[in-house]
């Protein structure tokens, strides 16, 4: 079989994460420098010594940091390049309030593996299973491997989590999000193809050509239909924890006041990284007034330093990026003319963006989608699926320019009982080359038959769900 490092989207993955992890281990040693320069320059200063401690002990926080990513990567190069990957349904549970895991079932069973990540929140939230729940997997479930979203383009190291009763928790959570009961996605076949050699003509025999393919599509013409993306967006919608919205204040209607007064056009604009890094310059301002002495003075020079970069970084995006981008939507939902279509809502496998699929409103199972439109999640960080519509298929209204065209990328603000959805990009057309690659990763096959025994690895020693 095709090793997973053989996949081009894998091998440069894993070469972004190793230059990651090496510019910030050379990032650690650098810092090293001007603590040398300034115990050259004012050796023996009571402040001298404390600033050179901070930034001593700052370069090996960020250089063993470095290090670590480092091996890492090693690791992962060592498991890539002896496995293939496999594709399973996915649910994503959390340990603890710090600790994220993620629980595979085997394709070749209904064995649950509860995998514990290895990485920072801001890199794991957009890897996160969505609720299409598939994720690629290379590894042993015993002892870790390397996770990735469908295409294997972002990796992710995981390992079993350790304790027992940790791990019967987790399987019964998975178990009760509807894991056991989602189809079993397409499996990354390998393709042999041998050349055909005639028998009378001795010729040589090329090497067979080994290739990273996906197993075809189960039905016979495989169009993105109305109907067969509605039947994958109805079994996209599993089960939802109930959760608590502690009566939140309706939002402002962009049309009926300025855009800055939307709580989520606030947000989408990046207003709130603003204000936290204001907030980080001003408690060291009142710690300046103070004025503490020793390595307080320090520790608050760093929080300064660390505090005006922030600012200064999400200052430059507020008003370049996000304030642009937040008035563009503003005019499109201040439309006076909606265009009433019907949807499909999808979400994306590899980030878990949620994607309304558009098609004419007169129409059958058969239509084509129009476009489609990548959308912000209007919930909360915690549960981002708030606000989205209920029902994975529907009528909405568009307001703004949604004519392909016209100059320039439409742009379209959907209104969904009486709600705007925001997007988060222009209106797509379906038949472009980035509309039909989105389509394929939104609705991919399903039902494929199990896969061969390097897949199936380990499955005995796994737990199983308690139903």
């Amino acid at each position: 079989m095709a090793r997973a490092l053989e996949l081009p989207e894998t091998a440069q993955a894993l070469d972004r994460y190793g230059r990651r992890a090496s510019g910030v281990m050379t990032s650690g040693c650098v810092l090293f420098v001007p603590a040398a320069g300034v115990a050259l320059v004012a050796p023996g200063e009571p402040w001298a010594d404390d600033l050179i401690g901070a930034l001593v002990a700052l370069g090996v926080l960020v250089a063993g940091a470095g290090a670590g990513s480092w091996a890492l990567a090693r690791r992962m190069r060592r498991v890539l390049g002896s496995g293939a990957w496999s594709a399973h349904a996915a649910v994503a549970v959390r340990i603890m309030r710090s600790t994220e895991a993620v629980v595979l079932r085997s394709p070749a069973g209904d064995a649950l593996w509860p995998l514990e990540v290895v990485a920072m929140r801001q890199r794991y939230e957009p890897l996160r299973p969505g609720p299409d729940g598939v994720m690629w997997w290379c590894g042993d479930p015993s002892r870790g491997g390397v996770l990735a979203p469908p295409g294997g383009g972002a990796l992710i190291w995981t390992r079993p989590v350790k304790h027992r009763r940790a791990r019967q928790r987790i399987v019964e959570q998975a178990a009760r999000a509807g894991l056991l009961k989602r189809a079993t996605p397409v499996q990354p076949q390998v393709r042999v193809q041998v050349p055909q050699v005639p028998d009378p003509v001795p010729t040589t025999v090329q090497a067979p050509r080994v290739t990273l393919v996906e197993r075809p599509e189960p039905d016979t013409s495989g169009a993105p239909t109305f109907a067969r993306l509605a039947a994958h967006a109805g079994r996209q919608a599993v089960p939802r924890p109930r959760t608590r919205t502690r009566n939140r204040r309706p939002e402002a209607d962009v049309r009926e006041v300025a855009w800055w007064r939307v709580r989520s056009l606030r947000r989408a604009a990046g207003f709130s990284r603003v204000l936290v890094s204001l907030a980080v310059c001003a408690a060291a301002a009142v710690g300046a007034v103070i004025r503490p002495e020793g390595s307080g003075l320090m520790k608050l020079f760093l929080v300064a330093i660390v505090g005006l970069a922030a600012l200064a970084h999400s200052g430059h995006r507020l008003l370049t990026a996000g304030i642009p981008a937040v008035r563009l939507m503003a005019g499109a939902a201040q439309s006076p003319v909606p265009v009433p279509r019907r949807y499909v809502l999808l979400h994306d496998p590899q980030n878990g963006v949620p994607v309304l699929v558009v098609f004419p409103t007169d129409g059958g199972p058969h239509d084509l989608p129009e476009g489609l439109l990548p959308l912000l999640a209007p919930g909360t960080g915690k549960h981002p699926w708030l606000g989205l519509p209920a029902e994975p298929t529907g009528t909405v209204e568009l307001h703004g320019r949604h004519d392909f065209s016209a100059g320039g990328p439409p742009f379209v603000v959907p209104r969904f009982e009486g709600r705007a959805l925001w997007p988060a990009g222009p209106y797509q057309p379906a038949g472009g080359a980035e509309g039909a690659a989105l389509l394929a990763r939104l609705a991919p096959p399903v039902d494929a038959p199990p896969v061969d025994a390097p897949a199936r690895q380990e499955e005995d020693s796994a737990p199983r769900a308690s139903l």
